[in-house]
């Protein structure tokens, strides 16, 4: 199961959205601290959706990306650098934790701080 906790989480952390769609719990729940937790696979593909668009055109580096998977749960450390189409540029620490449960994401934990460049 790490191998396939790793994966998964590697894609969403990673911002490849629609490959880790399949791997949602029915009653995923989705917890950004600091805002609102979306409940149900249909929010959370939404949400993922919405970001996915607004991401569109721009660059993204990964400056770091750590992946720990251990049995049922994974972790994603990393710090992203976004350059949108005007050259303008932010980064961002975020930790993103998976809970499974059967083989399928049931919780995600989701930290994002914008850094100082």
């Amino acid at each position: 199961m790490t191998a396939d906790t790793a994966r998964i989480a590697r894609a969403f952390s990673g911002h490849r959205f629609a490959d880790a769609y399949a791997h949602l719990a029915p009653d995923v729940e989705w917890n950004v601290v600091g805002g609102d937790p979306l409940h149900g696979r249909e929010s959370v593909v939404a949400a993922w959706d919405a970001l996915a668009a607004d991401l569109d055109g721009t660059n993204v580096r990964f400056d770091r990306f750590l992946v720990i998977a251990d049995g049922d749960a994974a972790v994603v450390d990393a710090v992203a650098v976004y350059t949108d189409t005007e050259g303008g540029s932010s980064s961002v620490s975020l930790c993103d934790l998976y809970e499974f449960v059967g083989g399928a994401v049931a919780r995600i934990t989701s930290y994002n701080i914008e850094l100082s460049t």
